[in-house]
């Protein structure tokens, strides 16, 4: 499906037709996709990626007694989505969904982004061939935007051949179908960037967190917000380095492994303290309504020092793929030049996780000619607690799909 001629348009106010209210029961069907894939070595533990075949694990929802041609396809690099409220909500609204889980289903620490898209892939495969479907709305939430627009990108003019560790990948083998519409909803440019803006450049040792710079370290209360710009500057620079210091040295293990010639390909790494983030501290810094003083996964302070965060636990090749911000082709604000379809934006202002510009600055990237930005106030990451404003974003979804023809009434 070509992209209509429609012009951009931003819209603060979606109506809402008397379609868009019918509600349905749902009913959850589980999903096996599989496929057949050689590798040098096993990136994933246990059945999923074995015995040579990849195997994949979703939850269709459906509603009951609504046939559709159209299914909107959600899939984030690392998490489950069918818990979350906007999938569900969509499916008791009459859509057919599709929650599609990687390969690395909560488990990033191996990822590559270049076997993702190729997994998402088979699950479009399966909905147009095995199911029937003549429509794929492809939906790009939080860390699944730029996983959706790479995807996207590369559907509609393959390219890549390599990962960016330089090992063959299937995605031009895999010959990608490209989804009819993209809906990009609380969704960040990448996670190489939000690391880049995220981790905490106060650390001196990678072998020991203790040992830190304090005149960097947001925690420390030496320097307090407002934070003054030179100071911004400043941090950002050192996040930066950081990051580029933990690339090269990626890079130097990674090519003493294959200079030594022998059965060790890869290795596992501990990169600690990544959650610094100024915004979460200062709200002068890109305002909107997110809450200051805490971030999606609670204290900054306590998310950083704990056990749970970006890129903390990595491969090689995984930081290569996923978390280097020189190195990553899941870009999305350079892959969303690459699109065509009819594109749709939604910006939370209270979102807690993706930083304010990241929105405007995907859609305004976005190759397609027809395209809309809708901002939902005061709404959060996940809408939890705010059933008006995940109304909202449902009628909005709804009814711009409606106007593509993308819906049966």
């Amino acid at each position: 499906m070509s992209s209509s001629a429609l012009p951009p348009t931003s819209i603060n106010h979606t109506a809402t037709s008397k379609a868009s209210r019918s509600t349905y029961a749902t009913q959850a069907e589980w999903v096996h996709v599989k496929f057949a894939e050689t590798a040098a070595f096993k990136d994933v533990y246990g059945f999923a990626g074995n015995q040579g075949m990849v195997n994949l694990e979703g939850i269709r929802w459906l509603p009951k007694d609504r046939p559709s041609k159209t299914l909107l396809v959600y899939m984030h690099p690392a998490s489950n989505l069918q818990l979350l409220p906007m999938p569900r909500a969509m499916a008791e609204h009459g859509v057919h969904v599709l929650c599609a889980a990687s390969r690395y289903s909560r488990n990033d620490t191996a990822l590559i982004f270049e076997n993702v898209i190729v997994d998402l892939g088979a699950y479009i495969r399966h909905a147009k061939e095995v199911w029937g479907y003549e429509k794929i709305v492809l939906v790009g939430w939080s860390g699944g935007g730029s996983l959706s627009i790479y995807y996207q990108s590369q559907a509609e003019r393959p390219s890549i051949t390599h990962t960016p560790a330089g090992d063959p990948c299937n995605v031009i083998a895999a010959k990608l179908i490209p989804a009819d519409a993209m809906i990009f909803q609380a969704a960040h440019i990448s996670r190489a960037v939000m690391l880049a803006d995220w981790i905490d450049p106060s650390v001196l040792d990678e072998n020991n967190p203790d040992r830190r710079d304090p005149e960097l370290d947001l925690y420390a209360g030496r320097i307090k917000p407002p934070y003054p710009a030179d100071f911004l500057a400043h941090f950002r620079a050192a996040q930066l380095a950081r990051v580029r210091r933990r690339t090269a040295w990626v890079k130097e293990t990674l090519a003493s492994l294959r200079k030594q010639g022998g059965l060790e390909m890869e290795r596992g790494f501990v990169t600690h303290r990544t959650m610094a983030e100024p915004r979460f501290l200062d709200a002068s810094i890109e305002p909107n309504d997110r809450e200051i003083g805490m971030c999606f996964m609670g204290h900054p302070e306590t998310v950083n020092s704990g056990p749970v965060g970006l890129a903390r636990f990595s491969t090689l090749r995984a930081w290569l793929s996923q978390w280097s911000v020189d190195d990553s082709n899941a870009h999305g604000e350079r892959c969303a030049a690459g699109i065509s379809v009819p594109f749709l934006a939604i910006e939370n202002t209270a979102d807690d996780a993706v930083p304010q510009p990241h929105t405007q600055r995907i859609h305004d990237a976005a190759g397609s000619r027809d395209k809309t930005l809708k901002v939902i106030h005061k709404a959060t990451h996940y809408y939890v607690g705010q059933p008006e404003l995940l109304q909202e974003a449902v009628d909005t979804c709804l009814n711009w799909m409606r106007a593509r023809n993308l819906l049966e009434d």
